[in-house]
């Protein structure tokens, strides 16, 4: 009973946290990213148009509070184009004039789903065909209010998607973790925005069992090491080295009691031996908020060494 009472209230101390930090819009946790996407194949458009494109796609998020880090990489927002028409200008000297449909797109595009949709007409001139294409994507204005009002139905969808999406994910973290995988678990858990309040909740208190099976494993792993470590060789040196292990140990760990039970044993010995104190200090009790911030850092350091290269499926779109 003391266990669940304090796991409960680790849980509520989580929540209202980090529902603190969602006030501030610089929180990226607290809020819905879009990674931008400019597929290879677009009709007519010149290499050199391709950063304008993204530049314009990368706006457009930005402006609408959909920027940030993006570590899922899951909801994009691409564009495909369509040449309209190209003419030559009856001046002297004659220019390319080019009108082009622009339709953006917001999905899912690691499962195929579009979410929302618009397409805007944009013109362009320019001495040649690569300066007019340039200049008609830059008269795309990301708060058009067509392109405000797609930005916000994708949101919305996005929402829709943590609502009816999240017994899976939960499901999803339960069998990694069976798999002694918590770093992706928590990772797993971790990413679903706070905007997303009922699925955020349920992540949440999802999380934080699976943070203590997690440390309680790694206590048990790095308590066995160290005193193989120190039964093999009980000299100075190697107590430093076991130190240097016992020292990553969270005080919340399950096997904890027995970790300063064999740090103690190790510090006699140094003085014995050595005639001086022994360095190394075991953590204090995590407090709460370094206790969040430890689970936040996992899930963004597992998201942050995933591969940068995502293989988007969006080949439906248009």
């Amino acid at each position: 009973m003391k266990k669940i009472i304090l796991l409960g209230i680790f849980t509520m101390c989580y929540n209202f946290t980090l529902a603190q930090n969602e006030k501030g819009s610089t929180n990226d946790a607290a809020r819905i990213t879009l990674a931008t996407y400019v597929p290879q194949q677009i009709d007519m458009m010149p290499d050199a148009a391709r950063s304008i494109l993204a530049n314009k796609l990368s706006q457009i998020v930005t402006q609408n509070g959909m920027g940030g880090s993006a570590n899922s990489e899951r909801f994009i927002i691409t564009a495909n184009i369509n040449v309209i028409s190209k003419d030559l200008t009856p001046t002297a000297p004659s220019m390319t004039a080019f009108v082009l449909e622009v339709t953006l797109h917001i999905g899912d595009g690691i499962e195929g789903t579009k979410f929302s949709s618009t397409s805007i007409t944009v013109k362009g001139v320019g001495e040649n065909e690569t300066k007019a294409y340039i200049s008609a994507l830059k008269g795309i204005n990301p708060k058009n209010a067509t392109i405000q009002s797609f930005v916000e139905n994708g949101k919305s969808k996005i929402i829709e998607y943590y609502t009816s999406k999240c017994d899976f994910i939960i499901k999803e973290a339960q069998t990694l973790v069976s798999q002694n995988k918590y770093e992706e678990a928590i990772y797993k858990l971790t990413s679903v925005p706070t905007v997303c309040k009922s699925c955020y909740d349920k992540c949440m208190d999802a999380v934080a069992p699976i943070y203590k099976k997690k440390i309680d494993r790694e206590c048990k792993l790095k308590l066995a090491e160290a005193t193989n470590y120190w039964s093999a060789n009980q000299s100075v040196d190697v107590a430093n080295q076991v130190g240097e292990l016992l020292t990553t140990i969270d005080p919340s760990a399950a096997c904890f009691g027995d970790v300063k039970t064999l740090s103690n044993k190790i510090a006699a010995r140094v003085k014995e031996l050595d005639a001086r104190e022994w360095k190394y200090i075991l953590k204090d009790q995590a407090q709460e908020s370094e206790r969040i911030k430890a689970i936040r850092d996992i899930g963004v350091a597992y998201g942050n060494g995933q591969p940068k290269t995502v293989t988007y499926n969006v080949r439906g779109w248009w």
